[in-house]
């Protein structure tokens, strides 16, 4: 099976939302291709943390789609120990992503359980306009990633669900197959809607890594779905953006405090910021930092950078 040209992939940056019709489960099907490069363009990655930050890429967006989001969709991984200080991916209502990592010398360190040891995975769904967060925490345990999410379905939605990752240097995919809840009609009575669910999973663990970067969804589908009634939808597609914007700067350095602020100034003659995300840059001179701190000047809620 050849790679696909980049240029001319008819699935490129796009989430395929399917349904077996009748059988009472529903999946989504994604491809990244020109989000992930964007990702990778702003900071050198080892090849195992790639992968890793891939898979966690794919697997924002399929949580995504899994909701109803207007605002945000956070995924982050943060661990006492090892050599990744974080990994962070961002989703946004608009379908758009932005990811990161810190890491230090990787050793032999290769599985998300040994690059972020100690580790647990949060997912925070921020809907904005001052609504309140909600947040789901797992730990990681030796487990995949998609063993992870899984497990936080299981256990934060109670659906039972299933995830296929894939990544390489050019692309991103992943499959994400749900129970759907107990009341959704279906054509089946339990038992048969029990191993329709069954014989789904077994069909999806056929698929190969390879056949989830090259494989369009139509194709992709076919293969794995053909006697399931599989009805696939319209894609939506996603891109890369960053959400910073220099009024998310001046929240964060009035969180500082005036005396931190004045040290930089004073030190460095400028307070210069730097989105990590997207690299773009932020500069306040000392007029700028006094207007952060003037009476009367209002903090908006603190929100992720």
């Amino acid at each position: 099976m050849s790679r696909h040209p980049d240029s001319t992939y008819a699935d490129s940056d796009t989430l395929h939302r399917f349904l077996l019709e009748g059988l009472g489960i529903r999946g989504e099907l994604v491809h990244l291709d020109a989000t992930w490069k964007s990702v990778l363009a702003r900071r050198c990655y080892p090849e195992p943390l790639r992968t890793v930050l891939g898979e966690c890429m794919g697997a924002t967006a399929l949580l995504a789609a899994t909701i109803k989001l207007d605002g945000t969709l956070t995924l982050q991984a943060r661990g006492g120990k090892g050599p990744v200080d974080l990994l962070v991916v961002e989703a946004t209502g608009t379908r758009t992503l932005r990811g990161l990592a810190r890491f230090d010398e990787l050793g032999d360190a290769a599985a998300l359980p040994e690059l972020i040891e100690d580790a647990c995975l949060a997912i925070t769904v921020d809907p904005g306009a001052d609504a309140e967060r909600c947040q789901g925490i797992v730990e990681v345990d030796g487990s995949s990633l998609s063993g992870v999410i899984e497990h936080y379905f299981a256990r934060s939605e109670q659906l039972p669900t299933r995830l296929w990752l894939a990544c390489d240097g050019a692309a991103v995919a992943g499959l994400l197959l749900q129970k759907l809840p107990e009341g959704d009609a279906v054509a089946v009575d339990d038992t048969e809607r029990a191993e329709a669910w069954e014989r789904s999973i077994m069909l999806a663990d056929t698929v190969t890594e390879r056949e989830l970067l090259d494989l369009d969804a139509h194709t992709l589908l076919r293969r794995l779905f053909v006697t399931e009634g599989c009805r696939v939808f319209q894609p939506e597609r996603w891109g890369f953006a960053c959400t910073c914007s220099r009024a998310r700067v001046r929240i964060t350095l009035q969180s500082l405090g005036r005396g931190e602020c004045e040290s930089i100034l004073e030190d460095e003659g400028a307070v210069d910021v730097t989105c990590e995300f997207c690299g773009a840059s932020y500069g306040f001179d000392a007029v700028d930092v006094a207007e952060l701190f003037a009476p009367g000047a209002v903090a908006a809620p603190e929100r992720t950078m």
